[in-house]
């Protein structure tokens, strides 16, 4: 069986969207031929932990872990942050408004840790493998990112070896939708510019999970990019859940940062609620995550408290169930705003969500661009209805037709679209191009 040696920083007991896309892979890679090692760091700083994630790594599998530091011991400081608390991911500003401490810290981050706050784990993690690799040889080498300090390692490791290598992007690079937070110098600019274009064009294949993302990199590189999508595990399928019957509940699972506001969606809702009283009796709006301060002033704004269950960050496993028990699924894409062009587009937003939404049969309402890639799934997939950011009258319609769906108890619909998106069918195509770049 061939070998391929992973470089991850997200891996269990780490929680969140981004250690789910290997560690599906790794789980079911030995079926198509290949024994996976993983490489990840032994006492991160996540920002979500969720142990529960270990049950999914195969038995007998090698994970090499070595320490890492990190400067979060310093940021902690820095914005007044009690030292056992962990710092949130993706910009989300819980509560209050965002400091000078923390606008300085975005600073740091954008023009010091460069390409992130992992590089200093770089040099340790090169000297570490290529000692291992010497009585432990493997045929492919797999980086995947962000943070993209791990394409780094594995750029140095194939330098040295001259070990194939597979360049993974669960995110962009430069052209990532928070790059404007950082802001950056136009030193710091053209630094991860020249980092990204060297591993570009330095890994033998390049995967990224959208359309979009690929025409970013082919237009950069002559590298192969082929597209691997995110998608379901049907293990976490398995035992089928039903609708909540007591209330109506439109269910979003997953962090909500400012981006994913729809203010739009909530006034449609107190709209509803004032002009059909079954509706405001039967009706929740139900978050399970960690949500902006700015969605819950929102909400409380427009008078929707009384209806809202907040649920706070709940194992996968679990949130799998509550997605099931939905009387629908609300999928918010990132509003960058019309102005903005390229990835930051709404219209190129393939979020992972949208994947294990299709896998619970539950009707979906997508609030996003209606001509982009997510809605594309939804519509072609027969999974629920796409709205516009502002069309509230659209809004209005879908929520009284999923209502009414609901309220006559109607069968789900399975989406036509969820089995290509297995994480099985994606795991065997992973091992296709793994295969492809073995044999070069």
């Amino acid at each position: 069986m061939k070998k391929v040696l992973v470089i991850a920083y997200y891996w269990p007991p780490s929680g969140g969207a981004g250690v789910q896309r290997w560690l599906k892979f790794v789980k079911y890679l030995r079926q198509f031929g290949w024994e996976p090692v993983v490489y990840t760091a032994e006492n991160a700083e996540y920002p979500i932990l969720d142990k529960s994630l270990s049950t999914d790594i195969p038995a007998g599998i090698t994970v090499l872990k070595q320490p890492i530091w990190e400067p979060y011991s310093a940021y902690k400081r820095l914005i007044g942050q009690k030292k056992e608390e962990r710092v949130v991911s993706g910009f989300l500003q819980e509560k209050g408004r965002k400091t000078f401490a923390q606008s300085l810290s975005l600073w740091i981050r954008g023009n010091i840790f460069i390409p992130d706050a992992r590089r200093f784990w770089i040099s340790p993690s090169v000297r570490y493998l290529k000692s291992w690799l010497k009585t432990n040889p493997v045929d492919v080498l797999v980086s995947t990112g962000p943070p993209h300090s791990m394409h780094l390692i594995a750029r140095a490791l194939h330098k040295s070896t001259g070990i194939p290598w597979l360049a993974d992007f669960r995110d962009p690079w430069t052209n990532i939708d928070f790059a404007a937070d950082l802001k950056m110098s136009g030193f710091a600019a053209r630094r991860n510019a020249s980092l990204e274009k060297a591993v570009l064009d330095e890994a033998d294949l390049v995967t990224v999970v959208s359309a979009f993302m690929r025409e970013e990199f082919e237009a950069k590189t002559q590298t192969p990019v082929h597209v691997i999508t995110n998608g379901y595990d049907p293990d976490d399928f398995k035992t089928q859940a039903q609708p909540n019957r007591q209330h109506f509940e439109l269910v979003h699972t997953g962090s909500l940062n400012d981006r994913r506001n729809q203010p739009h969606l909530w006034q449609a809702i107190v709209a509803l609620r004032a002009s059909d009283s079954a509706f405001a009796k039967d009706f929740r709006l139900h978050l399970v995550g960690k949500n902006d301060v700015s969605i819950r002033n929102s909400i409380e704004a427009l008078g929707l408290m009384e209806c809202t269950i907040w649920t706070d960050y709940l194992p996968h496993k679990e949130i799998n169930r509550v997605q099931q028990e939905a009387g629908a699924l609300l999928l918010s894409i990132n509003n960058y705003g019309s102005a903005e062009q390229g990835f930051f587009s709404p219209k190129a937003t393939l979020t992972g969500k949208l994947f294990e939404y299709l896998a619970a049969s539950r009707p979906i309402l997508m609030i996003g661009p209606t001509d982009s890639q997510a809605a594309t799934v939804v519509r072609e997939g027969g999974a629920g209805m796409v709205c516009g950011f502002e069309d509230v009258e659209a809004m209005k319609e879908a929520l009284l037709e999923l209502y009414g769906r609901w309220k006559n108890n109607e069968p789900a619909e399975i989406s036509t679209a969820a089995k290509q998106f297995s994480r099985v069918t994606l795991t065997e195509n992973m091992a296709k191009l793994l295969n492809k770049i073995a044999q070069q």
